[in-house]
């Protein structure tokens, strides 16, 4: 018999709320035979909800009420104080309370990381958590971590993001033997700081971790790695820094094509190609970020995501349980601290 995945879905959460979350939910029972929900919120608004889209709660569908909401520009350490029945808390409970495989929330993502650590604690060995994304590629997507949770690293916390970025690519993409880099100033040995130049070291030592050296950042999107390491300042700023530099490029062509009838014609021919370009690297695709290192998974999805990218962030998790990645990387830690203590 085939095992079924819940999953709690923090349904108040990011810029549109229910209104993301409930539809995107539904889409995912009709694609997910084997994946359960638990829709926290809000229950007078999550039922209405419901009962706009003509869907009853049952086996597969399940409503945890939750009194308070998040804000997304919340501070951390208050939402934790203060929130202690708010729908991202209560679906993190679900976790660690065994009665959920998985959350999933696109709500404050320093309360969601601060929250996740206290109630469900890090792994033995992690020291520190990192959100660790997919990003398009040409050869298909790499992985990058940390994308800033973790603002200061030490070479210890790079060395234990490889580790387990490196789980998360075998377990996802089904790729036994991922190319781990670390981002660095240059792929020359004397480039970098001390902290990089340490955790190079390290993973140079470190059995079972395909580790390839270092990496520029134009190497993130060419395909020759599959994990980029970074601390989260580093991450972040690459990160947000690729989106404005999609934005950009997506609005020049737009206004461009709208110029003159002669740019709207070439625009017509253009669109076939326009359309895979644009559902190639579609930023809903990739939406659903791990929060790895914690005894249990969350999901961070985009604040402003619609129905197809939360869908997706649902997918992640899904995924994520079935492969048991808090597991994997417990194991894979396990054997490489146990075999530098024995060095």
């Amino acid at each position: 018999m085939s095992r079924t995945y819940t999953i709690a879905l923090d349904c108040m959460g990011g810029d549109h709320g229910v209104d993301v979350v409930v539809p995107a939910a539904v889409n995912a029972l009709a694609h997910f035979a084997d994946v359960e929900l638990v829709l926290v919120g809000d229950e007078a608004r999550v039922s209405a909800k419901l009962l706009e889209l003509g869907v009853a709660t049952g086996q597969r569908l399940q409503l945890q009420h939750a009194s308070e909401v998040v804000g997304m520009d919340e501070p951390p350490a208050q939402a934790l104080r203060t929130k202690k029945d708010s729908s991202m808390r209560v679906a993190i409970n679900l976790v660690k309370d065994g009665r959920a495989d998985a959350c999933v929330s696109a709500g404050n993502t320093g309360a969601l990381m601060a929250t996740a650590r206290y109630v469900l604690k890090t792994l033995p060995g992690i020291d520190r958590p990192a959100i660790c994304t997919a990003i398009p590629s040409e050869r298909g997507h790499t992985r990058m971590l940390d994308l800033g949770a973790n603002v200061d690293c030490t070479a210890e916390h790079l060395y234990q993001f490889a580790v387990m970025g490196s789980v998360l690519t075998q377990a996802m993409d089904n790729n036994p033997a991922p190319r781990i880099g670390l981002l660095n100033v240059g792929a020359e040995a004397i480039k970098g700081n001390d902290q990089v130049k340490e955790a190079g070291r390290l993973l140079e030592e470190a059995p079972g971790i395909n580790y390839i050296g270092y990496v520029e950042g134009d190497d993130i999107y060419l395909g020759e790695v599959d994990v980029v390491v970074c601390d989260g300042f580093v991450g972040n700023v690459s990160l947000k820094t690729s989106e404005g530099v999609a934005k950009m490029v997506s609005r020049h062509l737009k206004a461009q094509f709208k110029r003159t009838w002669y740019t709207k014609l070439a625009a017509l021919l253009a669109m076939p190609v326009l359309k895979s370009f644009q559902q190639r690297f579609d930023p809903r695709r990739y939406n659903g970020a791990s929060l790895l290192g914690l005894q249990g998974i969350v999901i961070k999805s985009h604040g402003g995501t619609d129905v197809m990218g939360f869908e997706n962030a649902i997918k992640v998790a899904r995924r994520e349980a079935e492969t048991a990645v808090p597991q994997l990387i417990d194991t894979q830690l396990e054997g490489l601290l146990t075999q530098r203590h024995d060095s």
